[in-house]
């Protein structure tokens, strides 16, 4: 049994984590934990509060005792935000926290998109489209190379939460270029794991969601690979060790 620890802020689409571990259909276990959010708004300043070392450090100490064997914090804007240098000192002072391998969802991202071979990605994010120039930023100081940024507005995780596979695959088409190797949509708040196959058939290529690359990269600070098609071709790639 390989298990795997996340802090998510607050409540939004935490449901597609259960999913997720049914859909790795092997000896996965995924355990969550909550964080505290704060305003929940998509303003840099509060993206920058939500993820604090002393909120994150409030939900490592249960994932220990679950004993988790890494921790991923399951927030694409609480990373970002910081820019790339201080995403890595928020990932460093919680791997010390947790005594465990730790990584958050903007690294995740940049590591799925080298793992599908994408090196030029396009970004449709529900964020105001100061914040998605952020991540494009971060993207790029990753390596990767960003073929359009699409910003949706929206207000925060809860209004996003509410979105149907409609609003996602509408979001995924704004946003697609015909340059793109791969589509990434980056918030945890959106509720991706149920539509990853139709997204990938809609626009024919990789496309990478929060919380699919959040567990994958859990799955890839622990060494592990399962092969799980339902979760898109980011966990289809070769060699294949399945449980």
């Amino acid at each position: 049994m390989t298990a795997l620890g996340f802090l998510y802020p607050g409540h939004s689409a935490e449901d597609d984590y259960p999913r997720i571990e049914q859909l790795l259909g092997s000896d996965i276990r995924v355990d969550l934990v909550h964080t505290e959010v704060g305003e929940g708004a998509h303003g840099v300043d509060a993206l920058r509060g939500m993820g604090a070392p002393e909120r994150l450090a409030k939900g490592v100490e249960q994932l220990r005792l679950a004993g988790a064997e890494a921790v991923v914090w399951a927030c694409t804007s609480g990373g970002f935000v910081r820019g790339w240098d201080g995403a890595q000192e928020q990932v460093r002072t919680l791997a010390t926290t947790a005594g465990m391998p730790a990584s958050s969802t903007s690294f995740a991202f940049v590591h799925a998109a080298r793992e599908v071979g994408a090196a030029r990605v396009a970004v449709a994010a529900v964020y105001p489209q100061d914040v998605a120039a952020l991540f494009a930023d971060f993207l790029r100081e990753g390596g990767l190379e960003v073929a359009g940024v699409h910003g949706g507005g929206t207000a925060g995780a809860a209004e996003v939460g509410a979105w149907g596979e409609a609003e996602v695959l509408a979001l995924a088409r704004a946003a697609d270029s015909p340059d793109a190797q791969a589509v990434l949509l980056p918030s945890t708040a959106l509720h991706t794991a149920a539509c990853l196959p139709a997204l990938e058939k809609e626009l024919g290529k990789p496309v990478l969601t929060a919380n699919q690359v959040t567990v994958w990269e859990g799955l890839r600070l622990t060494d592990r690979r399962v092969h799980a098609p339902g979760l898109g071709a980011l966990f289809v790639r070769e060699p294949i060790v399945q449980a």
